[in-house]
């Protein structure tokens, strides 16, 4: 008997682990959430190198100037401010996002507002001029939970 309810529990964490969250598109242009791989500046993916750190987010491909979506029904929590060091006005914004269970965070992009409640699919603001500060990087939102854990399953 034992061995058949350890079955079940495996089974159904399995399930489980099926059913979990899904970012929807977080992008025009981008409907299968294509992430950044490599460039001249370096990778995309959760842990990659920067230097002394590592890559503490995920980068979402996604063009200058393009629309960014509620990847599922989110609270806004506030802006998000990227860099503390000059030379980088023009990218240093984000915002505070919950919902589904999750905390996150959106990079480099200007919120259309930052508070309330927004729907999956719904417009929450802009990607910001990264070429103006990261010329030939493949431009991209950084998706990063608050804990600094690996957002990579969710996508």
């Amino acid at each position: 008997m034992s061995r058949v309810v350890v079955a079940l529990f495996a089974l159904l964490a399995i399930l489980c682990v099926c059913e979990a969250v899904r970012f929807g598109q977080l992008c025009y242009g981008n409907t299968n959430n294509r992430r950044r791989t490599w460039d001249s500046w370096g990778q995309g993916h959760f842990g990659a190198r920067r230097g002394t750190r590592e890559h503490k987010g995920l980068d979402i491909v996604c063009n200058d100037g393009s629309v960014v979506y509620a990847p599922f029904d989110v609270t806004l929590n506030g802006k998000v401010i990227v860099y503390t060091e000059p030379g980088k006005e023009a990218i240093n914004s984000g915002i505070n996002l919950k919902g589904a269970g999750l905390c996150f965070k959106l990079f480099y992009v200007a919120p259309d507002r930052t508070s309330g409640m927004v729907r999956k699919g719904e417009r929450i603001g802009t990607m910001l001029p990264m070429q103006t500060v990261y010329p030939g990087i493949t431009s991209h939102i950084h998706v990063q939970m608050c804990d600094k854990t690996d957002p990579t399953g969710y996508f």
